[in-house]
Protein backbone atom coordinates (compact mmCIF):
# COMPACT_ATOMS: atom_id res chain seq x y z
CA UNK A 1 0.00 0.00 0.00
CA UNK A 2 1.46 3.21 -1.17
CA UNK A 3 1.45 6.22 1.55
CA UNK A 4 -0.72 9.22 0.42
CA UNK A 5 0.58 13.11 -0.10
CA UNK A 6 -1.18 13.96 2.90
CA UNK A 7 0.12 11.41 5.31
CA UNK A 8 4.13 12.53 3.84
CA UNK A 9 3.42 15.66 4.77
CA UNK A 10 2.15 15.52 7.75
CA UNK A 11 4.89 13.10 8.98
CA UNK A 12 7.72 15.77 7.79
CA UNK A 13 5.64 18.52 8.92
CA UNK A 14 5.34 16.66 12.70
CA UNK A 15 9.17 15.90 12.40
CA UNK A 16 10.44 19.32 11.19
CA UNK A 17 7.93 22.12 13.37
CA UNK A 18 7.53 24.75 11.08
CA UNK A 19 7.99 23.87 7.53
CA UNK A 20 6.57 24.47 4.68
CA UNK A 21 5.99 21.29 2.66
CA UNK A 22 5.01 20.87 -0.89
CA UNK A 23 4.33 17.21 -2.55
CA UNK A 24 3.66 16.31 -6.04
CA UNK A 25 3.15 12.72 -7.58
CA UNK A 26 5.48 12.26 -10.39
CA UNK A 27 3.99 9.41 -11.98
CA UNK A 28 0.66 9.49 -10.91
CA UNK A 29 1.10 6.33 -9.54
CA UNK A 30 1.09 7.01 -5.52
CA UNK A 31 4.66 5.41 -5.41
CA UNK A 32 6.95 8.19 -6.76
CA UNK A 33 6.60 11.84 -5.03
CA UNK A 34 8.82 14.47 -5.29
CA UNK A 35 9.25 17.30 -2.06
CA UNK A 36 9.43 20.89 -1.47
CA UNK A 37 10.46 21.10 2.23
CA UNK A 38 11.44 25.15 3.21
CA UNK A 39 12.25 25.08 6.86
CA UNK A 40 14.36 27.41 9.20
CA UNK A 41 15.61 24.23 11.01
CA UNK A 42 18.10 23.71 7.84
CA UNK A 43 19.72 26.84 8.27
CA UNK A 44 23.14 26.39 8.38
CA UNK A 45 22.93 22.58 7.34
CA UNK A 46 24.35 20.92 3.97
CA UNK A 47 21.71 19.58 2.09
CA UNK A 48 22.70 16.05 3.18
CA UNK A 49 21.64 17.22 6.40
CA UNK A 50 18.87 18.63 5.60
CA UNK A 51 17.94 15.58 3.55
CA UNK A 52 18.28 13.36 6.48
CA UNK A 53 16.05 15.44 8.43
CA UNK A 54 13.46 14.72 6.19
CA UNK A 55 14.43 11.19 6.10
CA UNK A 56 14.04 10.76 9.68
CA UNK A 57 11.21 12.67 10.09
CA UNK A 58 9.20 9.95 7.33
CA UNK A 59 10.31 7.41 10.23
CA UNK A 60 11.99 4.56 8.41
CA UNK A 61 9.06 4.50 5.53
CA UNK A 62 11.33 5.69 2.49
CA UNK A 63 12.45 3.08 0.58
CA UNK A 64 9.56 0.70 1.93
CA UNK A 65 5.95 2.07 1.80
CA UNK A 66 7.14 5.26 0.15
CA UNK A 67 8.87 3.83 -3.41
CA UNK A 68 10.77 7.32 -4.45
CA UNK A 69 11.00 10.48 -2.93
CA UNK A 70 12.65 13.77 -5.08
CA UNK A 71 13.68 16.04 -2.21
CA UNK A 72 14.40 19.80 -2.48
CA UNK A 73 15.41 21.32 0.49
CA UNK A 74 16.26 24.41 1.70
CA UNK A 75 16.01 27.41 4.69
CA UNK A 76 13.26 30.47 4.18
CA UNK A 77 14.97 33.41 2.72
Amino acid sequence: MAMKPGDIEDMIKAGIPGAKVTIRDLAGDGDHYAAEVVAEAFRGKSRVQQHQMVYEALKGNMGGILHALALQTSAPD
